[in-house]
């Protein structure tokens, strides 16, 4: 006995504590692996996910200034005056210009149509990176002559290559050659809006420059010395901010890039932390029974001196190593998959990925899966500390005369704060993390009870006339060493989690498949001058098209909210924040002049950009008002009285009776908000956030926007064609080719939503077998006594398929209910739209998953029946 001496009082030595800690698992090793496999996919999606982000992250910071092409970007919607642009031309050392504008693009040869985004380029830039073309000395030559650069996909598309005639407006350029690349392009940009590049010099002859045309002018300065750049931006701030312009420069840019991917990093980081939380369950679970098979062993080494500390340490090492082990493999598997997202983002990427090993989240997974393991394996591990030498002679005894651990109790604690903490990482804000830790706890205690209220049915509500097959297969689900709790709490998350993630990619799908009914208008033209919109409609019914919508559009600004304009807003809260501290504390924030607090007390949102407006006298079947009263005509008292969309009315802090002042095209308009809207976005029609009403907006500079539907391609293609040889200022958008462009963005998006539900399936399967296999003594003890008894293999069959199908009904019926009921939530609070859940996936779910769950309970009791 010198292997199990007796301690006599002593402490053991902590080599000793490891040695027992080996060789009490040497009977169980394969069993604590399959426990803690669990969390290898867990942390293998976790890796995988930290791994592409600190890649990504690395590509944008190295790549930045290929992205932004120049060291100071200034762009605005409208022409700058004589005086900012005299500052614009003492900038930087070198200097490009840029117009940018949507306009229909016609191939001369086969003449196709294109709606694209015409860049009109002057200058150097880029400065950094390169215009990729084929070949490749047309990024060159385009500049100096009357050629374009056509964006690759569309000259597929029309079967044209360089040397071919196309038509910008009135004039005709010769295709340089094919646009592989632009800065900051992306695959999915390039596909929405394909890029055509022409000389600056030759814009005004195009005739697409009219009053109404909405252009975008950039400015792109580089600088010897770039770190001049801030300093440059303080000095000429005051000029920015009065002509409205935009700044961009390489850090912007690089913060909004990474900024622009946090929301998917959550996402994919949220789907992975699920898989692991549905592994901690199982880990938890198996543990529990793992330690209640100890006991006997645990007592007696209390008999023999061991201290319960050090009873409690051998089996902490045991779970400590095993935990690290499954983080090492977990670590090393998503390092492998990490290479799979970027096949399926790179259309989203706006910079070349160059995969590689990222240490920081191999670390971090090797912690997180340590640091799990130990934390969900505490519960059931400090039942060690409690067990008594006594154990080994009066083990029922022992077992019920124990007293509630407050330690227990305060681990349970630290594992709800981890959660709290880890959702607050990857969300980063409490109030989210909050509600995803709140529905995650709430789930799980609801399925807890599910399976607490099921075992206490079958216990007292089990008919007497059920058959002695179905009746023992049922007192399986509530004896001793049941599953019933894991497996409905792991099922239920399982099934919860993927269902929901397919309801609410339903419910994105339907939000953006806007042109699918029979009535809905599938084209929609706009940049029609008042003088074309007679011209255009009658071109329309000409090929037998209906005119389904024809509205104006006129572009103002908000100049007053209420007496106060934007410079007011700006000095206000600049002298707020230089009020001393105490000075606040004594006044309250809603004292505070610029605070925005109070009744009256515009955003500095409402003066930002320009607004897209219309003028009717009635409401559209998209609009309801939901506050005040419409007024479709100015009154004989001559006050303006304009509706807003209700989002955007909150957005500024806009009431009804508040007075806005709008600046249309330099001239002011004094109105009053007298209704407030609510609006149907998804319908497909032109849709206002600021609505005028008729007999003051009529003889504003405008253009219009004419919607029809046009059935078949052979259609769409002579109609477009005969818009751009009539209208050239007319541009055209095919709604069919943006909803096929929609179809495989989701089709990518659903594959990586598949992608990493398919972690937490396999967590819940893997989860299914370890507690199954938990418990497979006892079964396999149940089965010989019933086989001495005389029960035959297929009666125990019987046994074990009625114990899986009850709880693999009951544990899928639970997520799925908890998924439709989230969904809907999602759907009402989150998304503003209608759910309306698909009948036959949802029976396609509860049905696979069910089958799932009885396949591998059979299979995995299999060595029973054999005996």
């Amino acid at each position: 006995m010198q292997e199990f001496r007796v301690l006599n009082g002593r402490s053991a030595d902590i080599g000793w504590l490891f040695k027992m800690a080996w060789r009490d698992s040497r009977r169980s090793r394969s069993r604590l692996l399959l426990f803690i496999s669990a969390i290898v996919v867990g942390i293998a999606a976790l890796v995988a996910v930290y791994a592409f982000k600190d890649n990504l992250l690395r590509d944008i910071d190295n790549q930045a200034k290929e992205l932004t092409g120049a060291d100071l970007i200034l762009d605005t919607r409208k022409p700058v005056s004589k005086k900012a642009q005299a500052m614009l031309d003492t900038l930087g050392d070198e200097r490009s210009s840029e117009r940018s504008f949507a306009s229909m693009l016609y191939f001369v040869k086969n003449q196709g149509s294109r709606l694209v985004q015409v860049r009109a380029l002057e200058g150097g830039y880029p400065y950094y990176g390169v215009i990729e073309t084929t070949p490749a000395a047309a990024a060159s030559r385009f500049r100096n002559e009357r050629r374009a650069l056509v964006d690759r996909t569309v000259m597929l598309q029309y079967n044209a290559k360089a040397g071919d005639s196309i038509k910008v407006g009135a004039l005709t350029f010769e295709i340089a050659g094919a646009l592989d690349k632009a800065p900051g392009q992306t695959g999915l940009s390039s596909t929405v809006a394909p890029i055509v590049y022409i000389p600056l010099k030759y814009l005004e002859a195009t005739g697409l420059t009219k009053i109404g045309s909405r252009i975008q002018y950039k400015y792109y300065f580089k600088y010897k010395n770039p770190s001049q750049v801030d300093r440059v931006l303080k000095k000429i701030q005051p000029v920015v901010d009065k002509e409205g312009l935009d700044t961009e420069t390489v850090e912007s840019r690089k913060a909004d890039t990474g900024r622009s991917f946090r929301d998917v990093n959550r996402f994919l980081s949220l789907s992975g932390f699920i898989a692991l939380l549905l592994g901690c369950i199982g880990v938890g679970s198996a543990i529990h029974v793992y330690i209640g098979e100890k006991l006997n062993s645990i007592a007696t080494l209390r008999c023999l001196g061991v201290k319960a500390s050090e009873a409690f340490l051998i089996f902490l090492i045991q779970i400590a190593f095993i935990g690290l082990i499954g983080a090492v493999i977990g670590s090393f598997l998503g390092t492998a998959v990490q290479f799979v997202l970027p096949a399926v983002l790179k259309d989203f990427i706006p910079v070349e990925l160059t995969m590689q090993v990222s240490w920081p989240a191999i670390g971090q997974g090797l912690v997180l899966g340590l640091v799990i393991a130990i934390l969900f394996a505490l519960p059931s591990l400090l039942a060690v500390r409690r067990i008594s030498p006594l154990n080994a002679l009066r083990r029922s005894f022992e077992r019920s005369a124990g007293a509630a651990d407050p330690l227990k109790w305060l681990v349970y604690l630290f594992i709800v704060l981890f959660v709290l903490g880890f959702a607050w990482l990857q969300m980063g804000g409490w109030m989210e993390a909050s509600m995803f830790t709140g529905g995650v706890l709430l789930a799980f205690l609801l399925l807890f009870a599910v399976s607490k209220l099921l075992m206490w049915l079958l216990r007292g509500a089990l008919p007497d006339a059920v058959s002695y097959l179905w009746r023992q297969g049922f007192a399986n689900l509530y004896r001793p060493n049941n599953q019933t709790m894991v497996l409905t709490v792991a099922i239920g998350l399982s099934t919860l989690f993927i269902a929901t993630l397919f309801f609410v990619q339903g419910i994105l799908i339907n939000r953006v498949t806007i042109s699918s009914g029979a009535n809905q208008p599938n084209m929609v033209l706009f940049d029609i001058q008042p003088e074309q919109k007679e011209g255009i409609a009658q071109l329309t019914r000409a090929h037998h098209l209906p005119v389904m919508n024809q509205v104006p559009i006129i572009t103002v600004r908000i100049e007053e909210m209420n007496g106060r304009t934007a410079a007011d807003l700006a000095a206000a809260d600049s002298a707020a924040n230089q009020e001393p501290k105490k000075a606040d504390a004594d006044q309250g924030p809603q004292s505070r002049p610029g605070s925005g607090m109070g009744r009256g007390e515009p955003s500095q949102r409402a003066f930002r950009g320009e607004l897209r407006v219309t003028f009717q006298d009635t409401l559209t079947a998209a609009e309801k008002v939901i506050k005040g009263k419409w007024h479709g005509k100015v009154g004989r008292d001559g006050i303006v009285y304009v509706s807003l969309e209700e989002n955007y009315a909150r957005g500024i802090r806009a009431e009804i009776g508040d007075k806005i002042v709008f600046n249309v095209q330099g001239m002011l308009i004094p109105t009053v908000l007298g209704s407030i809207r609510e609006v149907n976005w998804s319908r497909m029609q032109t849709n206002f956030r600021v609505v005028f009403p008729k007999g003051v907006l009529e003889e504003a500079p405008q253009f219009h926007v004419l919607m029809t539907r046009v059935s078949g391609d052979e259609a769409s293609a002579k109609y477009q064609g005969a818009v751009v040889r009539s209208f050239p200022n007319v541009s055209v958008l095919d709604l069919k080719l943006i909803l096929k462009v929609l179809d495989e963005l989701l089709s990518k998006i659903s594959f990586v939503i598949r992608f990493m539900a398919a972690f937490s399936m396999l967590t819940g399967w893997i989860v299914l077998i370890s507690s199954v296999l938990t418990s497979k003594a006892q079964r396999l003890q149940e089965s010989l006594l019933l086989r001495t008894l005389g029960a035959s293999r297929n009666q125990i069959l019987v046994i074990t398929a009625v114990e899986y199908l009850f709880l693999a009904v009951v544990a899928t019926g639970a997520g799925m209910l908890l998924a439709l009921g989230g969904s809907w939530a999602l759907a009402k609070f989150v998304f503003a739209a209608s759910f309306n859940p698909p009948v036959w996936p949802v029976i396609l779910f509860f049905l696979v998953i069910s089958a799932m769950v009885v396949v591998t309970g059979v299979l995995s009791s299999r060595s029973a029946l054999k005996r």
